[in-house]
């Protein structure tokens, strides 16, 4: 593959990433002003901000499946069509239900997106440049969080609130120009889809991120949350029973068998649930307790990104030296004490006092980058979609679960503050340190178990891939 070739694959992959997590966070700020401009109630302007994360997740098992299917490039083209027209279509929506309905479309495109592209790193770049692509796909993941508030904020004030969806158009475009540099050489596979898993296991996804999202938001004991997180543990059982079963399954339970890969999904969940109470709490307490502005906020975060694409190079060099098992673990325990750093900065911290913690979690997950090759070693070419659905339904549900559960202690600790008599920005610093503090112990599990599970038998000599069935995973 030339070095032409190269940089257009890997600006493809660095793009689809960027745009489909931006879509995460872009909106929030723009919220006011849509429910302004278009005249909704709280409850749809709730579903115009769920409605593209509750579509993604619920389908990215799905997605990956569909990449075994028909092959990734086909797949990944879709995806981004998709993602294209109905960005296209939120920009001119007039009514709410429209940019609702236009939103959850985007969620699918993306939840096509993610488990094609994924798939692309692990078969058809070199075994040398995948750790690369992971770094670069990592930092504009984080970039893209940073940023999100930022672009979301003003793009709105100067434009207007469309542009936040229609500035996905022209990127769209693009990676569809840049899509022949994906290799066509990947064979469908014969089949059909497994449409009752697939049934079950959106009705999973989907049940359980809106409980958690409205549990997080209303409550946990507020209707219909117990109901939505009951229900979705049936379709867990039930889906399990039914793959068991099958002769073409969504996700071979099999698989699930190898301790790399069991291993890395769960110190993937770890990492997912600390790193996002960092992005979503962290930018709440720059704001309402040091008072940032929206702008200010987001570029606290770019240190971090910075640090991380730095550090990937680094941290494959370390995997090879050390063992990936134990560079990995280093990275996560770095993140944990960034965590701490930043959860005790205080109500008259600075711009530069949070530099320290912030660059700790950058330059750690940097060095979790490994994680990628490690746990999904043994997954065959066959299965790559699927494997990849599996892994990016697991990161996307942390980061909706680490939202929540650091959300929850916070919430509880600031209202026990504030019964007791506390100011109200004591009482969120209060919940705001236990939360992350939460976050670093879930970090540090993830260390532990990642020194559990992927430790390889025999003497470590290259953390590379050894044949073209390894896949990387990627973290948000």
């Amino acid at each position: 593959m030339g070095r032409a070739r190269l940089f257009a694959l890997f600006s493809l992959l660095t793009l689809t990433g960027f745009i489909t997590t931006l879509d995460n966070t872009v909106i929030n700020v723009a919220l006011p002003t849509v429910q302004r401009e278009l005249g909704l109630t709280v409850p749809d302007l709730e579903w115009v901000a769920a409605s593209y994360v509750l579509s993604f997740g619920a389908l990215l098992l799905p997605g990956g499946r569909l990449t075994d299917l028909f092959g990734r490039r086909p797949v990944l083209a879709a995806g981004i069509l998709v993602f294209t027209a109905a960005s296209a279509a939120a920009a001119l929506a007039d009514s709410g239900g429209t940019l609702i309905a236009a939103r959850t479309v985007q969620g699918v495109g993306a939840a096509l997106v993610i488990p094609a592209s994924l798939a692309v790193i692990a078969v058809d770049l070199p075994a040398r440049l995948r750790a690369t692509a992971v770094g670069l796909w990592t930092a504009a993941l984080a970039v893209a969080l940073a940023l999100g508030p930022v672009v979301g904020g003003f793009v709105t004030q100067r434009w207007g609130w469309g542009w936040v969806f229609a500035l996905n158009v022209p990127f769209g475009l693009i990676a569809l120009l840049l899509m022949p540099a994906v290799p066509g050489r990947s064979a469908p596979r014969r089949g059909g889809l497994d449409v009752p898993g697939v049934l079950l296991s959106v009705l999973a996804l989907y049940l359980l991120t809106y409980g958690l999202v409205r549990g997080q938001e209303h409550g946990f004991g507020t209707a219909p949350v117990p109901l939505c997180l009951g229900v979705s543990a049936v379709a867990v059982c039930v889906f399990v029973v039914v793959e068991a079963r099958t002769a073409r399954p969504l996700v071979e339970l099999r698989l699930l068998r190898d301790r790399f890969l069991t291993g890395g999904i769960v110190a993937q969940v770890l990492w997912g649930i600390g790193v996002n109470g960092v992005f979503f709490f962290t930018a709440l307490y720059l704001q309402r307790v040091l008072g940032f502005s929206p702008t200010g906020a987001g570029l606290a975060f770019l240190p971090l990104a910075g640090a991380l694409l730095l550090g990937t190079p680094v941290a494959e060099r370390a995997a090879r030296a050390l063992g990936a098992h134990v560079s990995i673990a280093g990275g996560l325990c770095m993140v944990a004490v960034g965590l701490l750093y930043v959860s005790a900065a205080g109500a008259r911290a600075g711009f530069w006092d949070l530099q320290p913690g912030l660059l700790l979690i950058g330059w750690g997950s940097a060095f979790t980058t490994p994680l990628t090759v490690r746990s999904l070693d043994r997954v065959p070419e066959a299965g790559m979609g699927m494997a990849t659905g599996l892994v990016s339904a697991a990161r996307e549900v942390s980061g909706v679960f680490g939202v929540v559960l650091v959300g929850v202690v916070l919430t509880r600790r600031e209202s026990s503050e504030l019964r007791s008599g506390a100011d109200p920005r004591d009482a969120f610093l209060e919940g705001y340190d236990l939360g992350l503090r939460l976050a670093a112990c879930c970090v540090l599990a993830g260390a532990f178990v990642t020194l559990v599970t992927l430790r390889r038998r025999g003497r470590h000599r290259r953390v590379v891939a050894r044949s073209r069935s390894r896949i990387p995973l990627v973290m948000k």
